[in-house]
C-alpha cells in the first residue's frame, strides 16, 4: 500500500506545481459556467420544473460540474498509460514489482487531488455568489456526496484506463480517446443535465456508466436521485467493480501483446 501512497503524493506534487495554469482553467471554467447557466435559466424560464430540477437546482448543477470537469477527468481522453505505450516507456511500467493497474489509478488520484484544490471551489464560489443556487447545509449530504465523487472518480479511471489499454493494439490510442471525450462529455450530463433528455435517450444516458461520473453525484448532492443514496450508490459501485475486472482482463490480455515501437 506504501508504494501506491508514493505514487499519488508524488503526481500530486508534480500537477500542484502548475499554479498559473490552474488559475487560468478556473478562470474559463468559470466564465464557461455562466454562459451554460444562463442558456438553462432560458430553458427554465420558458418551464419552471424539468424533471427533478427547478432553476436553482440547474444553476448549482452548473457550476458543481464545472468544477467537477478536472478532477473527475470529464476531458482527460486517458491516462498516463496510453503516451507511455506509444513511446515504449511502459516496458519499464511492466517491471515494477506493484499491481499495473493500482499503480496508475494511484497516479489519477494524486492529479485528481491537485485538480480538487486548484480548479474546483473558484467556480461553485463564483457561481454561488452570482446567481440563485441552492447548496445544502447538511454535513451528511456533503459526506454522501463525497463517497459518490470517490466512486466517480473510479469509474472514469477504469472508463480512460481501457481507452489507454487500446494502444497495445492499435499503438496509438489518441483517436478513441478523442471518441471518449464526446461521448462522455454528452452521456455524463456535462452539456446538459439528463434530466432535461427525453424518453428512452434519458434512460438509457441515466443507466450508462457515465452518468455515475457527473450526474449521479450531483444529485445526491441536491437532493433530487430518484433512487436515493444507497441506489445510487450502488449503482455507482457495481459498475466500478464491473470496469475495474474489464480493465484487469484487458490487462491480462495486454501483457501477451505487448509491443514496443522500434525495438
Amino acid at each position: 500500500m506504501r508504494v501506491y501512497l508514493t505514487a499519488a503524493r508524488l503526481s500530486f506534487r508534480r500537477y500542484i506545481t502548475y499554479r498559473s495554469a490552474a488559475f487560468a482553467g478556473a478562470i474559463t471554467n468559470t466564465a464557461f459556467g455562466f454562459i451554460r447557466a444562463y442558456i438553462l435559466l432560458a430553458m427554465w424560464h420558458e418551464k419552471p420544473q424539468i424533471g427533478t430540477y427547478d432553476a436553482a437546482d440547474a444553476v448549482t448543477y452548473v457550476f458543481l460540474t464545472q468544477g467537477l470537469i478536472t478532477p473527475i477527468g470529464i476531458f482527460v481522453g486517458s491516462t498516463e498509460l496510453g503516451p507511455r505505450i506509444r513511446t515504449g516507456e511502459v516496458a519499464t511500467d511492466l517491471y515494477r514489482p506493484c499491481d499495473f493497474q493500482l499503480w496508475f489509478l494511484a497516479t489519477d488520484l494524486g492529479r485528481a487531488l491537485a485538480g480538487l484544490l486548484l480548479r474546483t471551489v473558484p467556480p461553485v464560489v463564483v457561481g454561488v455568489l452570482a446567481l440563485p443556487t441552492r447548496l445544502p447545509t447538511s454535513p451528511r449530504r456533503w459526506l454522501e456526496f463525497a463517497l459518490c465523487c470517490a466512486l466517480a472518480l473510479v469509474i472514469s479511471f477504469a472508463i480512460r484506463y481501457l481507452v489507454s489499454l487500446s494502444a497495445f493494439w492499435t499503438l496509438d490510442e489518441r483517436g478513441t480517446a478523442s471518441l471518449l471525450l464526446v461521448v462522455s462529455m454528452f452521456f455524463s450530463g456535462m452539456i446538459i443535465p439528463l434530466v432535461v433528455m427525453p424518453g428512452w435517450l434519458g434512460s438509457l444516458a441515466r443507466a450508462l456508466p457515465w452518468s455515475a461520473t457527473l450526474q449521479v453525484p450531483i444529485d445526491v448532492l441536491l437532493g433530487t436521485e430518484t433512487k436515493g443514496f444507497a441506489g445510487a450508490l450502488t449503482f455507482q459501485a457495481a459498475w466500478a467493480v464491473l470496469l475495474v475486472a474489464l480493465g484487469r482482463a484487458v490487462t491480462l490480455a495486454a501483457r501477451h501483446k505487448t509491443v514496443v515501437q522500434g525495438g
